[in-house]
C-alpha cells in the first residue's frame, strides 16, 4: 500500500513538471486591451504571452519591437489565454518570395500529426510570388489566393464570402510583395470574421463551428515579420459549449 502511494505521488509529481514545463512563456509579444477600459479613457494594456506548441526556442526571436519567425519547424505557438470576441491589428512581411504563414484564431492549438498545424480559423498570409511558385497542371492560381483568404483549418469548418470551394478568397488585391509591411484588421464576433488589408475591407466568413479558443501565431517554412499585435477584447456574446475548444 505504501509503494503503490509512493508511485502514485511520483506521477503526480512528474505529470504536474510537464504540465508546468507546457505552459511555460516562450516569449511575450503584442498588447492585449479592453475595449471598454478605452472607451472609459483607460490605456491599461498588458503583454501577451506566448507558449510554444510544437516549434522550438530558436524558431522565434525578437528585434527591438520585431518578432521574427524562421520558419522552421513547421507549427505554432499560441496565446497563453483563450479568446471569443475581439479585435486583432498585426502588421506582417514576408522576407522570401512565395514564403507562407499566417495567424489562427479560435484554434485548438492541437496540431494535426499529417501537417503539424491545429484547427482553427486560418487569416492567410502568403507572399504574392507563392502563385508562381505553385503552378497547377501549368495554370497560375488567382493572386486572390495569396491574399487574404479565410478558411476553416483542420476541424474547423465556416462559410465564405467570397467562396473559393470552402474558402474565402478576398474580392480585391491590396497585399504589397516580399519585403513590405502589410495591414491586417481582423474582426472577430460571435462565428464572424472580417479581414481589413492596408486600411480596406475585402473578406469574411461566418458560421464559424468554433467562436471561442487561441490565437496562434504560424511558423510554415519561411522567415516571416511581425510587428504592432494588438487584441482589442470586446464583450462576450451567447456561446454554446460546442463552440469552445477544450481548455489547455
Amino acid at each position: 500500500m505504501r509503494i503503490r502511494k509512493k508511485l502514485t505521488f511520483v506521477g503526480l509529481f512528474i505529470l504536474f513538471g510537464l504540465t508546468s514545463k507546457a505552459q511555460e512563456t516562450l516569449f511575450e509579444f503584442g498588447k492585449r486591451k479592453d475595449f471598454n477600459t478605452l472607451i472609459s479613457g483607460g490605456s491599461e494594456a498588458e503583454a501577451l504571452k506566448w507558449i510554444d506548441v510544437n516549434t522550438a526556442d530558436t524558431t522565434w526571436y525578437q528585434d527591438k519591437d520585431i518578432l521574427i519567425c524562421r520558419g522552421l519547424p513547421i507549427g505554432v505557438v499560441r496565446s497563453e489565454k483563450m479568446y471569443q470576441n475581439f479585435i486583432m491589428h498585426v502588421e506582417w512581411r514576408h522576407m522570401e518570395k512565395g514564403g507562407n504563414s499566417g495567424i489562427f484564431v479560435w484554434c485548438d492549438a492541437k496540431p494535426e500529426k499529417h501537417n503539424r498545424l491545429p484547427s482553427g480559423v486560418e487569416v492567410q498570409m502568403l507572399e504574392l510570388d507563392w502563385v508562381n511558385q505553385h503552378k497547377r497542371n501549368g495554370e497560375t492560381p488567382p493572386i486572390a489566393y495569396v491574399h487574404g483568404e479565410l478558411f476553416g483549418a483542420g476541424k474547423v469548418t465556416t462559410e465564405p464570402d467570397n467562396p473559393r470551394g470552402v474558402r474565402s478568397k478576398s474580392i480585391e488585391n491590396r497585399c504589397l510583395g516580399v519585403g513590405k509591411w502589410n495591414k491586417y484588421t481582423v474582426v472577430c464576433v460571435d462565428g464572424t470574421i472580417k479581414l481589413a488589408v492596408n486600411g480596406k475591407f475585402v473578406n469574411g466568413v461566418r458560421e464559424a463551428s468554433k467562436r471561442k479558443g487561441y490565437i496562434c501565431l504560424e511558423s510554415e517554412g519561411a522567415q516571416i515579420m511581425f510587428k504592432n499585435l494588438q487584441i482589442i477584447e470586446l464583450d462576450s456574446g451567447y456561446i454554446l459549449p460546442e463552440h469552445i475548444v477544450e481548455e489547455l
